[in-house]
C-alpha cells in the first residue's frame, strides 16, 4: 500500500484559461472566431462551449452565451454569484450584459479587444455605475496564447477571401 500524500491539483487561472483556449481551437476548427469559455462553480467545471454563430446561424451564440445558459442549469438557479467566467477574448458588450444579469461573481479573460470589448477596453458594462450588479474583472491570462489564436485566425481568413473583381 502505498502512503505517500496525494498531490493536490493547482486549479489556477491559468489551468481553466487553457480549458478556455481548446474550447476556441475548437471554434477555430471549424470556421467560427475563435473564442472558448468555461465557468467554474465550487472549484469544478460545469460548463465549457465554444462560438456557434455560423454553425447555428445565431448572432447570439457567442461562447459566453451558451456557457451562461449551461452554468444556470448546472446550478439550478440564473444567479450565477459564485462562479467565475473564464473565457479567451473580452466579452462584447451582449455577453457582458448577460454576465451582469446573470449576477456572475467573477470574469477572467485572455485579451483585450480595443474595438469591442465591454468589460473596459471600449467600455465597462461589467463595472457600469448604476447597474444593479458589478462582476469582479481580471484580464490578461494567457493573453499571447489568446492573442495569437485569434490574429493567425484573421490572417488566415484575408489569405483565403478571393480579391474582389474590378
Amino acid at each position: 500500500m502505498n502512503d505517500a500524500p496525494k498531490e493536490k491539483l493547482a486549479f489556477t487561472p491559468e489551468y481553466y484559461m487553457r480549458l478556455a483556449l481548446r474550447e476556441a481551437r475548437k471554434a477555430y476548427d471549424t470556421g467560427e472566431v475563435p473564442v472558448g469559455a468555461v465557468i467554474v462553480w465550487q472549484q469544478k467545471v460545469i460548463a465549457r462551449a465554444h462560438n456557434q454563430v455560423e454553425l447555428l446561424k445565431d448572432g447570439t451564440a457567442h461562447a459566453e452565451m451558451i456557457a451562461l445558459t449551461q452554468a444556470a442549469a448546472a446550478v439550478g438557479d440564473w444567479r450565477l454569484t459564485e462562479c467565475c467566467l473564464y473565457v479567451s477574448k473580452e466579452p462584447c458588450a451582449m455577453c457582458a450584459g448577460a454576465m451582469v444579469n446573470c449576477r456572475l461573481g467573477k470574469l477572467v479573460f485572455g485579451c483585450n479587444d480595443p474595438r469591442m470589448g465591454a468589460a473596459g477596453s471600449a467600455l465597462n458594462i461589467t463595472a457600469f455605475p448604476g447597474m444593479l450588479h458589478r462582476v469582479e474583472t481580471e484580464s490578461g491570462v494567457l493573453e499571447e496564447e489568446c492573442s495569437a489564436l485569434l490574429r493567425e485566425f484573421f490572417q488566415t481568413r484575408r489569405i483565403k477571401r478571393p480579391e474582389p473583381q474590378a
